[in-house]
């Protein structure tokens, strides 16, 4: 199943966001919204940008951009702040309402970040957004650390690829499994079970601009005794496991894998 989602830069032009020494929200959002569009493009996610410079459109035009687009998530980019440098660090992720396929997208992220050094602060619901208020899909508004915190900073700034890696993995994890249930749910003809047979499904754990990080997670499922490989794709070295006939099996491995705390989705 083919998804759409409109991935936007918190803030921009005459709106600084939130500001610390030579640090404007504004960039940074703008940075961490390309940076994970561009990893999910290339996982087969369509990306629509509400903006790919520094313009200002009002909190209503970023949701009219996603409702015109009939996107299928809207994903808000932000950095949080605090009133004094280095008073609360971690990420956060904002909801409309903490149900449904946004609140186990917004954790599964969180869950990511947290792997990679950050304080998970959680999920939360904020009803007077109107990122959140008025998009006509599930909407989320990631708070990527405190932008005045020294911890923070240092994690975006010196880890950015793990930091952009791990937001795209959580939400393309929670797009696999709401495509295995559409899947599933499809195959009720011979003719299909065909077509789904002849696909060959790995489980992919990990993908990498840096060739030495794909290799040490690489080893690290050789030396548990997984069928590992690597191939190199539209510019990353993505890390594998496995390629089955049946899509059953996949799901077999991919859970094994999760049992290890690995983070997994099912490609094919």
């Amino acid at each position: 199943m083919a998804y759409k989602i409109v991935i936007d830069a918190g803030h921009g032009g005459v709106d600084t966001g939130a500001q610390f020494e030579n640090r404007d929200e504004k960039d940074e959002a703008l940075k961490l919204a390309l940076a994970v569009g561009d990893i999910l493009d290339k996982n087969g996610v369509e990306v629509v940008y509400t903006r790919t410079e520094d313009v200002y459109q009002t909190p209503f035009q970023k949701a009219s951009i996603a409702n015109d687009e009939n996107a299928d998530f809207f994903i808000s980019m932000h950095r949080n702040s605090s009133p004094s440098q280095n008073l609360y660090n971690g990420i956060e992720t904002l909801v409309y309402s903490d149900n449904g396929t946004k609140a186990t997208m917004a954790r599964n992220i969180n869950e990511n970040l947290e792997r990679i050094g950050f304080k998970n602060n959680g999920v939360t619901e904020r009803q007077n957004l109107v990122v959140l208020r008025k998009t006509a899909m599930p909407a989320l508004l990631l708070e990527v650390g405190f932008i005045n915190s020294d911890k923070d900073n240092a994690i975006f700034d010196d880890e950015f690829d793990k930091v952009t890696m791990a937001i795209a993995d959580g939400i393309l994890e929670t797009l696999n499994i709401n495509a295995r249930e559409v899947a599933a749910k499809a195959v009720t003809n011979e003719s299909m079970q065909q077509l789904v047979e002849k696909l060959l499904y790995r489980v992919q754990v990990g993908a990498y601009r840096n060739k030495e990080s794909a290799d040490r997670l690489l080893n690290s499922l050789l030396v548990e005794g997984f069928p590992a490989f690597i191939i190199y794709q539209d510019g990353l070295y993505k890390v594998q496991v496995g390629a089955y006939e049946f899509l059953a099996n996949a799901i077999t491995m991919e859970e094994r894998l999760r049992k290890f705390r690995y983070n997994t989705y099912i490609t094919t």
